[in-house]
């Protein structure tokens, strides 16, 4: 027996709130953008301090969130500066309260 494909059309504030949600989906992820939402920026080596964990694991986590467009980075050799994306997590924010207010 074949599977056909059902193509599902989604709005773009599904994907929004989808790519958003999946970056939030990890409690490391989450304590991140509450740091960085706290400083104005920061480097790995003062996350690794706030969150005890090893440097690959947390850098893992930053890679998830800057994909997402939720933070920034900028290199600074040999260490990266870390920000949040202010326009996306407005953004974030205000598609997260129309999802949840509905």
């Amino acid at each position: 027996m074949q599977r056909t494909s059902i193509e599902i059309n989604y709005s773009s504030q599904e994907g929004v709130i989808a790519r958003y949600a999946k970056a939030l989906s990890h409690p490391v992820r989450v304590r991140i953008l509450r740091f960085l939402d706290c400083q104005s920026c920061c480097f790995t080596g003062e996350l690794t301090e706030e969150i005890p964990m090893a440097q690959s694991t947390i850098s893992q986590h930053l890679k998830e969130l800057k994909e997402a467009g939720l933070i920034q980075g900028d290199v600074m050799p040999p260490r990266v500066k870390y920000c949040i994306n202010q326009k996306a997590w407005e953004e974030a924010q205000k598609a997260f309260a129309v999802f949840f207010d509905r």
